[in-house]
Parts: structure tokens; sequence; C-alpha cells
């Protein structure tokens, strides 16, 4: 189950990101996520995707 939290999402993502996907497009397909969702919830807490690290922040 994905998180709806903010803060709780954000740890989520930047764990599964750093674990198991390469990129974000990767964990979105897998996971079935809509990523511009992701983006915008994130945003909203001030997070956002560097895909030089591969992670939120």
């Amino acid at each position: 189950m994905i998180p709806k939290d903010p803060v709780i999402l954000l740890s989520y993502v930047n764990t599964q990101l750093r674990d198991y996907y390469e990129s974000l497009e990767a964990l979105c397909t897998c996971r079935g996520m809509r990523k511009d969702e992701l983006l915008t919830k994130l945003a909203s807490i001030d997070y956002y995707y560097d895909a030089k690290t591969n992670q939120f922040i």
C-alpha cells in the first residue's frame, strides 16, 4: 500500500528508489503510480526529484 501522507510518502519513495529502482519512471511503472501526482504531492512539501541522485531532495 502506498502512503497518502506526503512526509511518509517521501520516506517510502526514497527508500524504494534507493533499494529497488534505477529511476522514478521505473518505480511509477512497477508500482502503478502516476508520476505527475507523485511529483505534485511531494512538491507540496518542497521536495523535488533529482535524477542525478535518484531521490527526492
